[in-house]
């Protein structure tokens, strides 16, 4: 998505439409990644996760760079041309349509995001971009989703689709299923789809939930950081990709900064981050 020129936003400034009475996780995450798209409260939420966790500045940064390759990798090795990025956040560097398309022209993206300030902010990107298109929707709620006009215009139920689930689940409360959600999206597609996925997670019970705590206190609203074990329910029924540019490492999910990245070796635990983003790429057989 293009940016404008960077500048701190104020109420003053904000949007019509826009909600600036608590903080919202796409522009705190904005903020996280140093853009100028947040308002105070989106900031004061972005402090407060780094006192919590030393290190979520960087896991921001770690998973956008893996969002990159495994678009590249989706685009280049799997052949796939059309993207569903779901919670896809406010515009940035190194956006997904603006990868897909760098690896192949006529890839076409479809953004879904909750937060209208994200349409708000796409405004050029669909007036220069045919083939991208920015939904403002509840991604709970698939039928809304899939039934859009912009869906129906860019996205093919009969070719394979990538899904892209990128540090998104972790932001939705367990009583809304949010694993079910994988397979609610990919249930139309064809054999071949895949899914691009990474999640928050914990082996430090305490850690975690001090994290969550500290986001549901701002009143944004949000789920929680889950164990492993939990998270890797995403994947159930896929093909996980190796994490290993060779494909020599086993099918599993990885830290995310270690999913193919060139000169690293994949980790699937890192035992230096109470709190990382559990990662991987799947195919659906």
């Amino acid at each position: 998505m293009t940016r404008e020129a960077p500048r701190l936003m104020t109420d003053a400034s904000v949007p019509q439409g826009i909600d600036t009475s608590r903080p919202t996780v796409a522009r705190a995450y904005d903020a996280l990644l140093g853009g100028k798209d947040n308002f105070q409260l989106d900031r004061d939420l972005a402090t407060r996760v780094e006192e919590i966790n030393p290190g979520t500045t960087v896991l921001a940064h770690e998973n956008r760079a893996f969002l990159s390759r495994a678009v590249t990798y989706a685009a280049t090795e799997l052949g796939l041309r059309q993207f569903l990025d779901l919670g896809s956040g406010l515009p940035t560097v190194e956006n997904t349509h603006q990868v897909a398309q760098r690896a192949a022209a006529d890839a076409r993206v479809v953004y879904v995001d909750i937060d209208p300030m994200v349409l708000a902010h796409a405004r050029a990107l669909l007036e220069e971009n045919d083939h991208t298109a920015v939904i403002t929707a509840d991604l709970r709620e698939v039928d809304r989703v899939m039934s859009d006009d912009a869906t129906r215009r860019l996205i093919r139920p009969e070719e394979p689709v990538c899904l892209m689930l990128v540090s998104l689940l972790h932001c939705i409360p367990d009583h809304d299923n949010p694993f079910d959600l994988v397979r609610r999206y990919l249930e139309p597609f064809p054999s071949g789809s895949a899914l691009v996925y990474s999640h928050l997670c914990s082996d430090r019970r305490e850690r975690a939930d001090d994290f969550t705590s500290g986001v549901l206190a701002s009143g944004a609203p949000w789920g929680r950081v889950r164990s492993p074990e939990e998270c890797e329910a995403a994947v159930a029924g896929l093909r996980v990709v190796s994490p290993a540019e060779d494909g020599s490492y086993p099918e599993v999910l990885v830290d995310c900064d270690t999913w193919r990245r060139p000169e690293a070796a994949p980790v699937e635990r890192p035992a230096d981050k109470p709190i990382w983003e559990h990662a991987a790429v799947a195919v659906k057989p």
